[in-house]
């Protein structure tokens, strides 16, 4: 039976699943990319029939930035085994395959936290996914052998509802576009679902898998994409973001229901904030007072002295534009506390994974928690010249640190902005852990 929220009763992060570049399928395997300072950039995928000639060379155009041949991607992207979700192999090849990913993952996040996703049935659970339309397949009006799957393989709508319909989760199924904050928007909406009482628990996360390479494309025409193949969020020798694909989601639930339940809690949601930008500049333009509005109400919301901040799991696209007014946002809020805050970005090492972007740093932020330890941010060795960093406490992590809890809990912040204008910000309280459940 579903409980009414208990003001006093937090959300909880009781379960972690991840798909990533590098063949990383299991949290392990993202921390030692993490600690390890590696990154996980390759070449294009060959298996996807992409115009690869045509990518590469657009940058013999008058007024296009060039295209190396890297980024972060999934290679088991075009694998999945659609009889365990009982889906035929027809429908199947019909779906996004942000829809196959989003599910395996689900699964794994599922099993992260101690739960048998096939018993499962009927729960008055939740699921919410970050997910922006990404051309897989042939159009929807063109006769194929597709037609017939093509509506519900292609709906944004249907990443959630796969997720539910296999499991059979019974509580609301949404999927959430606010292009690259889809995922921390998507964890906020299903935070404030289960503080309302409309779910006992939820997933909640994001996924990105490119079915073709028009992110790239667009970039190019805008000179705002990396030159020399790699993301150098917040670094002096940045020439612009690396697009990266990813899946990551969470499993959350009162804090109550997860001591009954014996699950190990990851992290508490302090608070968390969603804004927009509003009018004036163009709308892929970031704008510092509304990202300082944002982390300000969402500090407001956490009830927390931004001092006690140890690490920010930054935006951090490595864009000539974005990484300065961030940075100018953070100084003006964390850099401007008692407190000196380490910042990051995992684009370092996988690139910008889009809709999944922000589950992605909120992962790197509960492992570096649950580590007690700070992962390096590569490419940190020589700060953008774009701000003064000797006003503020504010630094790059550059080096692995010790990160020592407060009172036994350890304080982060991670951020997300979308081409659209909107803005997200969350700030998650982390246990200390015992090594067996690291």
């Amino acid at each position: 039976m579903m409980r009414t929220s208990i003001p006093d009763d937090p959300i909880v992060v009781v379960g972690m699943g991840v798909e990533a570049p590098g063949d990383i399928e299991t949290l392990p395997e993202l921390w030692s990319v993490l600690i390890e300072s590696r990154e996980t950039i390759g070449p294009f995928p060959r298996d996807r029939e992409w115009p690869l000639g045509r990518l590469l060379g657009l940058g013999d155009r008058s007024g296009w930035g060039v295209v190396q041949d890297a980024g972060g991607f999934l290679t088991g992207a075009t694998e999945f085994d659609p009889l365990f979700f009982g889906i035929s192999p027809r429908e199947a090849a019909a779906m996004d395959p942000q829809q196959r990913v989003a599910m395996r993952v689900a699964w794994r996040a599922l099993e992260h936290a101690g739960l048998n996703p096939a018993a499962l049935d009927g729960d008055s659970a939740g699921c919410w996914m970050g997910v922006s339309p990404l051309e897989y397949g042939p159009l929807m009006a063109v006769a194929s052998e597709s037609s017939g799957y093509r509506l519900s393989g292609t709906a944004l709508g249907s990443v959630a509802g796969r997720i539910s319909h296999a499991i059979g989760l019974a509580g609301p199924s949404i999927s959430v576009d606010t292009s690259c904050a889809s995922a921390l928007t998507a964890i906020h909406q299903a935070a404030a679902a289960l503080r309302a009482g409309e779910c006992d628990w939820a997933l909640a996360g994001g996924v990105c898998v490119m079915g073709a390479p028009g992110p790239f494309y667009d970039f190019a025409k805008n000179n705002a994409l990396s030159s020399d193949g790699h993301c150098r969020p917040y670094a002096d020798e940045t020439t612009g973001t690396l697009w990266g694909e990813a899946a990551g989601m969470v499993v959350l639930e009162h804090r109550s229901r997860a001591e009954r339940s014996g699950h190990v809690i990851y992290g508490q949601l302090l608070g968390s904030r969603v804004n927009h930008n509003g009018k004036g500049a163009p709308i892929a333009v970031p704008r510092a007072d509304a990202q300082h509005r944002l982390i300000d109400d969402t500090l407001a919301a956490a009830g927390i002295d931004p001092a006690l901040i140890g690490l920010i799991e930054g935006h951090g696209t490595g864009t000539a534009v974005g990484d300065p007014v961030e940075l100018s946002a953070l100084i003006g809020t964390y850099g401007s506390a008692a407190g000196q805050p380490r910042l990051g970005s995992v684009k370092s090492n996988i690139g910008h994974t889009q809709a999944a972007a922000g589950v992605l740093g909120l992962l790197k932020m509960l492992l570096c928690g649950a580590h007690g330890t700070i992962a390096p941010s590569l490419w940190a060795d020589t700060p953008t010249t774009a701000v003064d960093w000797s006003a503020t406490g504010l630094r790059l992590a550059a080096a692995v640190e010790p990160w020592e809890a407060i009172d036994g809990i350890r304080y982060g912040a991670v951020s997300a902005f979308g081409i659209g204008g909107t803005n997200a910000h969350l700030i998650v309280g982390m246990p200390e852990l015992e090594e067996e459940y690291v």
